[in-house]
């Protein structure tokens, strides 16, 4: 297991704890991924999110129609051109989730050491003693003693809105559970999970399918976070899908490891993904709980050191609630900082909680603490140990670029790219300081036509954001700019140097970049990459 990052230099004053850190409206280097939901459809809200520090939002199929998320993004796109402020798409399949049926929506209250059937038989009405659910395989997979959970919104722990039930007996296709805690579940559709079962139901649902091909395609999404990845083909399947729709080919698909299974095989899930999420509700039921935070430090350090992203999410679920997370949760989001994550991921906190804003706001306010206290010297060395000898061309280029930013304190790193593979190789040394990813489009040609590709591929009037700029929204550190279409890839010098100042322009607007400091800058020329320093006049 790596040694901590946390960095803290001796003598260590208390007090100055309590000092109030230097003010900046430039948000965390860590992301935030938002949930959009009931409370927080609006233009109004989502624009204060934005400004709060969200820069992915999370659409969840698992509640509400396509009608209602399409109003959603329009009203996501109106405020980014309010707010000025970039922010990508993340499609979140329902997945191999087993869900209870209440037809009715009707309260059913669960009582200790009652018993609850739990039938495939889907024309049965929920009740307390008697619940329906979407699959007819679950009598053959359990057995006495087994543990099942059952929630509205996954499993919060509380004993008001979620159960534990004990399997008694199997009865054919029907299990007997007893119920080991008192609870009143609402609404038409409870969460179910199994734990530590092996459950046969496809990754991608026909319903999945049937909103990636329809509502997918018509967004053109970024991300989709694919619901209970088990294995590495779940998620090759999942890129020939997009491959065959056209328009999702460069979707990126973020893995979510949700059970023991995905756990078993995470390598191998790693290595086809283009990124994961560590999706802790469901993980901390299957997984004994002392084994938690170990998944969560060596999942994150595998990621960090093949320089693929990592998600966290369920960090501040009492935040959905009340307007400050508890102890526990404060530092929990400090710690998934320290350990590596490059981004948060909020669900019912923004989806259905009460103070959606706040809880950006905050999570934003303790990923900035984190970060100042992380050790990026003792980080960098482990990335370049683990990288080895001889170096790649462009990892070499990557980590020096890095290693001449911390020697001269630099304010920002500039990075020109048209692909974002050099970008997010900067990110993945977790430099101290933002670095300004300059997506420009690469120019071709068929001899009949000319056209542009990278950030400004699939343009369209009535959708300004492009898929390469917002996927760096999700990589911790990435901040991105499009640079003027009319300044292809392949341009002259004197082009570059004009993007250049448009760059450095946007860096001193944004104010992380001022007189006086010095900018390193990694960009290609010609077939050559290039490093160089450069220190601002008055």
């Amino acid at each position: 297991m790596p040694s901590t990052n946390l960095l803290l230099e001796e003598p260590i004053r208390m007090a100055s704890i309590l000092e109030p850190s230097k003010s900046t409206f430039f948000p965390a280097m860590t992301k935030i991924v938002g949930t959009l939901g009931p409370r927080s459809q609006s233009v109004e809200v989502i624009s204060s999110l934005l400004k709060a520090g969200m820069s992915v939002a999370r659409f969840d199929f698992s509640w509400g129609d396509a009608d209602t998320h399409r109003q959603t993004l329009e009203n996501l796109k109106t405020a980014v051109k309010l707010t000025k402020k970039l922010c990508a798409v993340m499609l979140d399949t329902v997945g191999a989730e087993l869900q209870v049926v209440n037809k009715s929506g009707k309260e059913i209250a669960l009582k200790e050491n009652d018993v609850v059937t739990l039938t495939p038989d889907l024309e049965k009405d929920a009740s307390s003693e008697i619940l329906p659910i979407n699959f007819n395989g679950l009598a053959k997979v359990v057995k006495k003693g087994d543990m099942i959970f059952m929630g509205k919104y996954l499993f919060t722990g509380s004993e008001t809105t979620s159960v534990w039930l004990e399997v008694s007996e199997v009865k054919g296709d029907d299990v007997v559970c007893v119920i080991n805690n008192s609870a009143t579940l609402d609404g038409t559709l409870f969460t179910l999970h199994a734990s530590q079962v092996q459950i046969d139901m496809p990754t991608l649902s026909e319903k999945d399918k049937e909103v990636i091909s329809s509502w997918g395609v018509q967004n053109k999404i970024d991300f989709l976070s694919l619901s209970y990845t088990r294995h590495a083909e779940d998620v090759r399947q999942t890129r020939e899908l997009l491959a065959s729709l056209g328009d999702l080919s460069q979707t990126q698909i973020f893995a979510k490891i949700e059970n023991v299974e995905g756990l078993t095989h995470f390598d191998e899930i790693l290595q086809e993904a283009d990124g994961i999420i560590l999706s802790r509700g469901n993980l901390g039921i299957d997984l004994p709980p002392e084994k938690v935070f170990l998944f969560q430090k060596a999942a994150l350090h595998k990621c960090n050191m093949v320089g693929k992203p990592a998600v966290v999410t369920r960090v501040v679920d009492s935040m959905t609630n009340n307007l400050r997370p508890t102890r526990a949760e404060a530092t929990d989001v400090a710690n998934a900082v320290l350990d590596g994550s490059d981004a948060i991921l909020l669900g019912a906190e923004t989806h259905r909680g009460l103070y959606p804003v706040e809880t950006v706001r905050t999570v934003d306010r303790i990923c900035f603490e984190a970060e100042r206290v992380f050790n990026q010297d003792l980080y960098f060395k482990k990335a370049v140990k683990y990288v080895g000898e001889p170096m790649s061309h462009l990892e070499s280029i990557g980590s020096s670029a890095v290693r001449a930013a911390l020697k001269v304190k630099a304010s920002v790193i500039i990075c020109f790219t048209s692909s974002g593979r050099a970008a997010r190789l900067l990110a993945k040394y977790r430099p101290p300081m933002p670095i300004l990813s300059v997506v420009i489009p690469r120019l071709k040609t068929n001899q009949l036509k000319w056209s542009f590709t990278g950030a400004f591929e699939g343009m369209r009037v009535d959708n300004p954001i492009f898929t390469l700029a917002r996927q760096s929204l999700i990589v911790r550190g990435l901040f991105p700019m499009l640079a003027d279409p009319r300044h292809p890839a392949e341009s002259t010098s004197a082009t570059n140097e004009t993007i250049l100042k448009v760059a450095l322009d946007h860096g001193k607007a944004l104010g992380i970049i001022k007189s006086h400091d010095r900018v390193v800058i990694c960009q290609k020329l010609g077939d050559a990459s290039v490093v160089k320093i450069i220190e601002l006049e008055d």
